[in-house]
C-alpha cells in the first residue's frame, strides 16, 4: 500500500488486502496491539493528560472490540477508572486481545452490559462496530449508540470512535440508523471515503490516520481515490506572467437567467469573474434582462441566443437558472455541438435528463472529446482521459440523470458520481457534504473543506462559475473541478473564521473570499479537512 499520502481513500477489500499482506510478511507483528496502543495516546491527548479520568469503552464482538480491549487494558495500567461494555459474544481470535481482556480482568476492571447509573465520565471510546457493518444497529447496540450520543450532547463528554464511528458506513458515509457522533476518529491503515461524505462529516469529527506501519508493503495497494485538500490543489493554481493581457486568460461565457432567474446566472459571472480570467460574457436568456451588473460592471452582458455561438469564448458555463422552456432544449443542444471546455449545471443538466436525444448527444460529445487531443488530465495518480464537459449536479438532478430517486444517490455518492462520468464520458461534480468529484475511468476524490453555511441559495451557481474560469486559464476538466471545488469549500471555511458563518452565508460573500484564498495561494489554509497524522 503505498507511497501512501495522507489524502489516500481506500476501499473496505483494499484495506482488507493490505492487511493481509502485511501480517503474512510479518506474522510476529501484532496490529491489534498497535491499534490499542495509538488509541491509549490519542485518549491522553484528549484528557490532557488528566490522571485518574473516567473513560467508558463500548467492546463490540469484531476487531474493532478487540482494539478496544487492548485500549482499555493499557489506560487502566495508566490509572485510570475504566468501564467496559461489552455487548455481543466476546470471543477474541487475536491473540493480543485475549491477553488484554485477561489483564484488564486480572486488574479487577469493571465489565458491564449496561451503564452504571449516577457516574459521569471524563471519555468514550467507541470499538462496537467496525468497517464491515452493512445494516442498521439494533438491540442493545443501538440503545448503547442512542445513550452515548445523548450523554455527548447533554454533558460534552467526548468520543473517539476506532477506525470508524459505528453505525456508520465505512464506503458510502451513510448512517445505517443508529450511529456514534464523535468527536475524533481514529482511522486506522488507510482512509474510508465514508468519513468525509454524506453523513460521515457530522458523526466523524476531526479525523486522525494511523498506518500502523501497514504503508510499507513490498505490492502496493493502489488507493481507490483522494481527498481534497490545500496540499493536493495548490500546484493546480494557474500562473498569471507579467509579460501577458486580458487575451491570455481567455474568455469565459455564461448562459442563463431566464425571467425571474436573472440572479443565478450573475452569482455564476461574478464567481467566475473573481477567479482571474480575461473577460465574463454573460448572456440572458430572460426577455426583459439587465443590460448591466451594476456591482460588476466588467461583465458584459449579451442574449443568450447570441452568446452561445461566440467563436472568442475559452470555456463556457450553460444553465444556471436557465429555465426548462422550448429556448432551453436549443441552448443545449448549442452547447454540445460546440467544440470548447464546458460546464452543464442546473437547468441544462435538467433538460438533458428529460430529453434523451440531448442524453445520447452529450454522451458521444463526451466520448470523442476525451479520446481526442487537449483533454488529457495530467495528475500525479497518472494521465486521464477526462473530456470537456463538466457536469455539476446536486443529488436531485443526479436522480433525474440516472432515472434513480435522490435517496439511491445519496446511498453511495461515490458510486453514482462514477456512474454519471462514465455514462456521459464527463468530469462529475456531485455537489453536497463530501463534493464527489469523478473522472470517467472511475477516478474520484472528496472534497475536504466546505460547512453547513453553504447549504444556501447561489452556492452552486457560483461554483459553475469558479470551474469555468479556471477553464478558461488553461485548466483541464479534472482539474479546474478539483481546484474550485476545494477553494469554493475553503472560502466558506475562512468565513467561519470570520463570524459570517455558518448562519446566513450567502454565495456572494463566498465570492470574495474565494479571490483572497486564490491570492495567498491557499497557504492560510493549508489543512483544511485533511486528516492529521498520527505516529505509527
Amino acid at each position: 500500500m503505498t507511497p501512501q499520502t495522507h489524502s489516500d481513500l481506500y476501499t473496505t477489500a483494499q484495506l482488507r488486502a493490505a492487511e493481509a499482506a502485511f501480517q503474512a510478511a510479518h506474522p510476529k507483528i501484532s496490529l491489534l496491539q498497535r491499534a490499542g496502543a495509538c488509541l491509549v495516546r490519542h485518549a491522553a491527548s484528549l484528557l490532557a493528560r488528566k490522571k485518574g479520568a473516567r473513560i467508558l469503552v463500548l467492546a463490540g464482538p469484531g476487531n474493532n472490540g478487540g482494539d478496544a480491549w487492548v485500549a482499555a487494558a493499557g489506560l487502566l495500567k495508566d490509572g485510570h477508572a475504566l468501564t467496559v461494555i461489552g455487548l455481543g459474544e466476546q470471543t477474541f481470535g487475536e491473540p493480543a486481545a485475549k491477553s488484554a481482556h485477561a489483564a484488564y480482568l486480572k486488574a479487577k476492571g469493571e465489565v458491564r452490559k449496561d451503564l452504571p447509573k449516577n457516574v459521569r465520565f471524563d471519555l468514550v471510546i467507541d470499538g462496537l462496530f467496525g468497517v464491515g457493518l452493512s445494516r442498521a444497529p439494533s438491540g442493545a447496540f443501538a440503545d448503547m449508540i442512542r445513550i452515548v450520543n445523548e450523554l455527548r450532547r447533554s454533558q460534552g463528554i467526548p468520543v473517539i470512535a476506532v477506525d470508524i464511528p459505528s453505525g456508520l458506513g465505512a464506503e458510502t458515509g451513510i448512517a445505517f440508523g443508529e450511529a456514534i457522533e464523535a468527536d475524533r476518529t481514529v482511522s486506522f491503515i488507510g482512509l474510508k471515503p465514508g468519513l468525509f461524505t454524506a453523513a460521515g462529516r457530522d458523526h466523524a469529527g476531526e479525523v486522525f490516520l494511523e498506518t500502523l506501519g501497514v504503508e510499507r508493503l513490498a505490492e502496493p495497494v493502489s488507493a481507490s481515490g483522494i481527498l481534497l485538500g490545500a496540499d493536493n490543489v495548490r500546484r493546480l493554481i494557474p500562473e498569471r506572467r507579467h509579460a501577458s493581457h486580458k487575451g491570455t486568460y481567455g474568455n469565459v461565457g455564461i448562459i442563463g437567467g431566464t425571467d425571474g432567474m436573472v440572479g443565478a446566472a450573475v452569482l455564476a459571472a461574478r464567481g467566475a469573474l473573481f477567479m482571474g480570467p480575461g473577460k465574463v460574457l454573460l448572456g440572458f436568456a430572460a426577455k426583459d434582462a439587465p443590460v448591466f451588473d451594476p456591482l460588476n460592471p466588467e461583465i458584459m452582458v449579451r442574449r443568450a441566443e447570441d452568446l452561445i455561438g461566440d467563436a472568442e469564448l475559452a470555456a463556457l458555463a450553460l444553465g444556471m437558472g436557465l429555465g426548462t422552456d422550448r429556448v432551453a432544449p436549443r441552448l443545449v443542444a448549442a452547447a454540445l455541438s460546440r467544440t470548447l471546455p464546458t460546464v452543464l449545471d442546473a437547468d441544462a443538466l435538467n433538460v438533458i435528463a428529460a430529453t434523451p436525444s440531448l442524453a445520447t448527444l452529450l454522451a458521444a460529445e463526451g466520448q470523442k472529446s476525451s479520446t481526442g487531443a487537449g483533454f488529457e488530465a495530467k495528475t500525479p495518480e497518472k494521465s486521464r482521459q477526462c473530456s470537456r464537459f463538466v457536469l455539476t449536479p446536486h443529488p436531485g438532478e443526479a436522480a433525474r440523470l440516472l432515472a434513480q430517486s435522490s435517496a439511491e444517490v445519496q446511498a453511495d455518492r461515490v458510486k453514482a458520481a462514477v456512474t454519471l462520468a462514465r455514462r456521459f464520458w464527463s468530469v462529475v461534480v456531485l455537489k453536497g457534504s463530501g463534493t464527489v468529484v469523478a473522472a470517467p475511468d472511475g477516478f474520484y476524490a472528496i472534497n475536504g473543506s466546505g460547512n453547513p453555511g453553504m447549504a444556501s441559495g447561489g452556492m452552486g451557481d457560483a461554483l459553475a462559475g469558479m470551474i469555468a474560469a479556471f477553464l478558461a486559464q488553461g485548466l483541464d476538466t479534472l482539474d479546474a473541478s478539483r481546484l474550485a471545488v476545494y477553494l469554493h469549500g475553503a472560502a466558506a471555511d475562512a468565513c467561519i473564521e470570520h463570524g459570517m458563518a455558518p448562519h446566513g452565508l450567502t454565495a456572494s460573500e463566498v465570492i470574495f473570499e474565494a479571490r483572497t484564498l486564490l491570492n495567498s495561494r491557499l497557504q492560510e489554509h493549508s489543512h483544511g479537512h485533511t486528516p492529521a497524522a498520527g505516529a505509527t
